[in-house]
């Protein structure tokens, strides 16, 4: 076990540090986060004896990645854990205050406690592959927000909205030609792509997206724990013998991640026919569509994984029993 642990409070323009010490102690300190923040804080561990510290933060956005490859570089061991797991600890501990100071130090008191899995930092291709797809759908939310403008724009407007439309619309289109050359380029996610490629249902829209989070096999141990990252795992919500709650989807996961599998569970569903059968068996078993289209989210991260691993096209006779 670790002696020293930091917990990594992330914000996007800053970072709130709490080494913890081996005496239970607490030292604290605030960088930028940015490159110089990053060599700020190795100075300031260096100084402080804490470079064999083992590093906590949260998921928040895409704000933790830079000073978490910063520090793994650095050869440090880094653990990337989900916001909520660090709000459910902090209410079994009842902390009431809430301060980026109160909450780098309660990341890591649980990082001294609970020792949470270690990241790893994706390749370099599979980086690039996440930044550009998050980029698109940036790109297609903006589509989407003018689209909606103009119906309702007066005149003095509506030129300048359907210039930065048609704007849009080349940027998304250089930018999915983009992402098509860079998985070309790449043996590895270029083979991935014609598996995922053979699943019905899937597009050329979602396949990126499950690459950039799925390519990775050594981080899902088992398709259940990949669709739990995208929150599409079920939860059950029973106590003794008088309440019995709906099974409902956790929703404790990637919220991008989940929203992406919608559409192409919709597609799958209603036009091809192991997606068919699918929804038959389920709906003569009494569940109800919002209940099959989550099923259907999951059963898609489960065939991904599955296609992923086993390094075999997809297998209609083996969905349609």
């Amino acid at each position: 076990m670790q002696l020293f642990n930091l917990g990594i409070d992330v914000a996007k323009a800053k970072l709130d540090c709490a080494l913890r010490t081996p005496d239970g102690k607490y030292k604290n300190k605030v960088v930028e986060n940015n490159p110089k923040g990053f060599a700020d804080l190795r100075q300031w561990l260096i100084k402080h004896d804490g470079m064999q510290a083992r590093v906590c933060m949260e998921a928040t956005g895409t704000y933790w990645e830079g000073v978490a490859e910063y520090l793994a570089g650095e050869g440090m061991a880094v653990s990337v854990v989900n916001p909520l797991q660090i709000k459910s600890y902090g209410q079994s501990l009842l902390i009431r205050s809430k301060t980026d100071r109160v909450d780098a130090q309660l990341i890591a008191h649980f990082c001294h406690e609970r020792q949470p899995a270690l990241w790893k930092a994706p390749s370099a291709a599979e980086q690039a592959l996440r930044a550009m797809v998050l980029r698109m759908n940036a790109l297609q939310t903006m589509r989407t927000q003018e689209s909606n403008r103009l119906d309702v724009s007066r005149e003095a407007v509506k030129q300048n909205i359907e210039s930065h439309i048609i704007w849009l619309d080349t940027e998304i289109k250089a930018l999915a030609k983009k992402i098509q050359n860079h998985i070309d380029d790449d043996p590895d996610l270029r083979n991935k792509r014609e598996l995922l490629d053979s699943i019905p249902g899937l597009g050329e829209r979602t396949i990126p997206i499950l690459l950039s989070y799925f390519s990775d096999l050594e981080r899902f141990s088992n398709p259940k724990k990949a669709a739990a990252f995208a929150g599409l795992d079920p939860r059950q919500h029973e106590s003794g013998s008088s309440v019995k709650g709906k099974t409902r989807m956790s929703k404790l996961g990637h919220t991008f991640l989940r929203k992406a599998m919608y559409m192409p569970s919709m597609v799958t569903l209603h036009r091809t026919e192991w997606g068919k059968i699918f929804k038959e068996r389920l709906s003569s078993a009494g569940k109800p569509p919002m209940v099959i289209i989550g099923a259907m989210m999951r059963k898609l991260v489960h065939v991904t994984i599955g296609v992923l691993k086993s390094g075999k096209m997809f297998d209609p006779a083996l969905h349609a029993a």
